[in-house]
């Protein structure tokens, strides 16, 4: 068994493909429409789906928003320099809501950043990681 992938309900699937696509460096591996469903699914990554796992983001045509409620988390990249990082997302217009720095009760250095959707993404330093 292999986790496959996580899903994300998104308002706008053109802007959330630029925001991973653009500011965090994934690939637009495969999209497809459903009319007769209304929806659209569009996965991205960092490889292949065969190798990897991916973000399924999945447009409902008749939904532009939606609560996040208080069981979402959020998701994890794992990042060489947290800072240079941060300072690209910004540039590429993303939000980092969290700087870098260590976590809090630990040495490993997290940043989180927003899609625009509102949901959290977690960047975690991999070199803190391996020392805490």
């Amino acid at each position: 068994m292999r986790m496959l992938h996580t899903m994300l309900r998104v308002g706008d699937l053109q802007r959330s493909i630029a925001f991973y696509t653009q500011v965090l460096g994934m690939q637009l591996l495969r999209q497809k429409e459903y009319p007769r469903g209304r929806f659209t699914l569009a996965f991205l990554g960092y490889g292949p789906e065969s190798e990897q796992t991916v973000l399924e983001l999945t447009h409902n045509w008749d939904t532009s928003s939606y609560q996040h409620g208080d069981g979402y988390g959020h998701i994890a990249l794992g990042v060489d320099d947290i800072h240079t990082t941060c300072a690209g997302i910004t540039n590429q217009g993303g939000r980092v809501v969290r700087e870098p720095g260590p976590m809090k009760h630990g040495s490993t250095v997290i940043a989180f950043v927003e899609d625009p959707d509102g949901y959290k993404v977690e960047l975690i330093e991999l070199s803190s990681r391996a020392a805490a």
